[in-house]
């Protein structure tokens, strides 16, 4: 038998052992129940807890029940927050040393300008600045250690009467013999023992690396950079419960508090950086020698001295993945196993768990009773690829067009780049609602675009204005080539998320 935990380990082991019932045995001794869902991270210990609030009998398997320690996923901005509220579970960012996060601010060269959330309802809303900043109506997001988020997560849903938790590896789905039906999948417990898990409706969210994704879609990740990551100790920011971007010339470096004594560095290192390779002295000779010298002064002391400890240094692949529609009877792709995008924007936990929130409604007893109902269970799963779009295309399309720009690696990014910062000075909407796409509290694209493409003809304005009439005819023909160049920076992000 795999091994089974019904009640939470550790400090939440104070929790009462809940009844025993008829769907709890058939999911005990039976494995089947009415969802099997695959990976206990962030996205599949909330479905797990939504399903369940429902109704329905939830089993969800997880390879390894021990808290994660991974250097991404500690940023959950506003939008997810307002998602935790909806699914009950807001008391999971509670009692882990969370910060809160009132926005971000942004390092160019010698310049920092902060770049606050807006209020709930920034586009209809005064522009005055005479609101203050602790106002109920700010949304707030929330930094936190990724393992101890997931852990309380995890609690919460092996709480739950209708979940119960297997400590088991999902090796393979189990299909019909005459038909490619999901079934269930197979697993191994402890390296060497088979088991089996059935239900009417399969959820794999394993995460970035998933095993499962290449027969189930036909795009694959692509990596052109990693993050690497130290955990600094003691760390002033430029400004207090605010994430922070440095931009310089080298990709760009982000920095949020994570405790109340640890605060997240992670450095984008693009594949094949010259000054990164073993030759140059390797990743962290390229940290303490460009890295850290283009850094505040405020947080060199820490920088280096975490650099110095051992084991300190991690990297994660930055990836981009455009979603596709589910089709496959009987199965799901979610999470990073669905969709990725550079966390440079810290979005993808929010885009997670709104997921939740939606795919928690369309699935809701009321619409679909049964949901052996494939036909209609594939049905919703269309209308959740399209309506997902509202947020998720504004967060994946931000996150890599935001990158091109603070990674600018040619002359007329760098243009949008300078741009894009003097776009933020101005202040009034074009600090707010781009301050709001980021955080997941507007949630409609053609406000992305319209910032963007403002950000481009500022950016050309500024080019002929510095170029003067002397060099107009240089400044026309430049101008041109940073708005095409604009154009092929969005473009592509665009049509992915237009595709099913």
């Amino acid at each position: 038998m795999p091994l089974i935990l019904d009640s939470p380990s550790g400090s939440e082991s104070s929790f009462e052992p809940r009844k025993s019932g008829p769907q709890e045995e058939r999911r005990r001794i039976h494995h089947t129940g009415d969802v099997v869902i695959v990976g206990a991270g962030v996205l599949g210990s909330a479905l797990a807890k939504g399903f369940g609030d429902q109704g329905r009998s939830v089993i969800l398997l997880e390879k390894s029940l021990k808290e994660p320690d991974r250097i991404v996923g500690e940023l959950l901005q506003p939008g997810g927050v307002q998602a935790l509220q909806e699914l009950g579970m807001e008391d999971c960012v509670e009692d882990i040393d969370a910060i809160r996060v009132k926005g971000m601010s942004v390092q160019f060269y010698d310049e920092i300008i902060q770049i606050p959330y807006p209020a709930a309802k920034p586009i209809t809303q005064s522009r005055s600045n005479s609101r203050k900043e602790d106002s109920p109506s700010k949304p707030q997001g929330r930094s936190f250690h990724h393992g101890r988020f997931v852990a309380k997560l995890r609690a919460a849903a092996m709480r739950h009467p209708n979940v119960t938790v297997f400590e088991t590896e999902a090796t393979s789905v189990i299909t019909c013999d005459d038909s490619n039906q999901v079934l269930g999948v197979q697993a191994i417990t402890r390296k060497t023992q088979q088991d089996y898990f059935f239900a009417d409706l399969t959820i794999i969210c394993d995460g970035y690396a998933s095993k499962f994704r290449k027969s189930y879609t036909h795009h694959t990740p692509k990596v052109k950079s990693k993050f690497w990551g130290m955990e600094l100790k003691d760390c002033r920011l430029p400004f207090p419960e605010h994430g922070f971007v440095s931009l310089a010339d080298r990709p760009p470096v982000l920095l949020y508090q994570i405790a109340t004594h640890d605060t997240r560095v992670l450095v984008d290192i693009p594949d094949n950086a010259p000054t990164a390779s073993v030759a140059a002295g390797g990743v962290k000779n390229h940290l303490r020698s460009v890295i850290c010298p283009t850094l505040p002064s405020e947080i060199r002391p820490s920088f280096l001295a975490a650099l110095e400890a051992p084991g300190a240094l991690r990297s994660m692949p930055n990836s981009f993945l455009p979603p596709t529609t589910n089709r496959t009877p009987g199965l799901a792709l979610l999470g990073d196993a669905l969709n990725m995008r550079h966390p440079l924007t810290g979005g993808g936990m929010t885009v997670a768990l709104n997921d939740v929130v939606l795919l928690t409604t369309l699935l809701h007893p009321s619409q679909v009773p049964d949901l052996a109902d494939t036909k209609l269970v594939l049905k919703q799963f269309k209308t959740f690829h399209w309506r997902r779009k509202n947020l998720t295309s504004v967060i994946n399309i931000l996150a890599q067009a935001l990158y091109s720009l603070f990674a600018a690696n040619k002359p007329e990014l760098k243009y949008l780049q300078r741009g894009c910062f003097r776009y933020f000075q101005l202040g009034g909407a074009c600090i707010e609602e781009p301050a709001g796409l980021l955080g997941g509290i507007i949630r409609r694209p053609i406000v992305l675009v319209y910032h963007f493409f403002a950000v481009a003809l500022l950016s050309i304005w500024v080019l002929y204005k510095e170029g003067g009439l002397l060099w107009f005819p240089w400044s026309f023909v430049m101008g041109l080539r940073v708005f095409w160049e604009a154009v092929v920076v969005i473009g592509p992000y665009i049509l992915a998320e237009m595709k099913s």
